[in-house]
């Protein structure tokens, strides 16, 4: 089985690898759709990487809920992360008094002869004041429910154990089984 996984992130490519060996990784710099649905950002991206690549392509959409701010934000983390960084997305969960959130990850596979398959991961949490150095992201600053590490202060497994993307992950894996029979 050949599944190309289209990231740039070495740290995410990693997590993926550990779960799905088999996966390689394809490094194409992709113009990103803004939109607060993850499923045409991905869809748009896999449609682009088609252009380059003719084979079955994978890629994923993380996305940081927080329930005080209803929809954000969402796939449009990156910006956030960029601008406010870990601080000011903790700064307005505490300010508001709302440290609910929920971490989620969507895979879009395009199989074979083009059909995009889409299989979602998600996990409960609480955004904390950053703790720990592992991982990526916001990883610092989220605490899966029913645990007290963060993300960044787990290792690469425990992560591996719970995280959205390993949700996500085991839905293609299954997937895949069946698709080659």
């Amino acid at each position: 089985m050949k599944l190309s996984y289209i990231t740039g992130n070495a740290a995410k490519y990693k997590e993926t690898k550990l779960i799905i060996p088999e996966i390689e990784q394809l490094e194409i710099d992709l113009p990103e759709i803004q939109e607060s649905d993850p499923k045409k950002i991905i869809e748009a991206k896999l449609l682009e990487a088609k252009k380059h690549k003719q084979e079955r392509l994978m890629i994923d959409d993380a996305s940081l809920y927080l329930k005080t701010l209803p929809g954000l934000p969402g796939p449009l983390i990156k910006w956030f992360m960029k601008t406010i960084g870990n601080d000011g997305l903790f700064k307005i969960a505490r300010n508001f008094n709302e440290n609910e959130a929920r971490a989620v990850v969507i895979i879009g596979y395009m199989d074979k002869i083009g059909k995009i398959h889409y299989f979602k991961g998600e996990i409960n949490g609480k955004i904390v004041k950053a703790r720990g150095v592992n991982g990526f992201g916001w990883d610092a600053i989220f605490q899966p429910e029913g645990h007290n590490k963060t993300f960044a202060e787990m290792s690469l497994d425990e992560k591996n154990e719970i995280s959205h993307r390993r949700i996500a992950l085991n839905k293609l894996r299954d997937f895949l089984m069946t698709e080659e029979g």
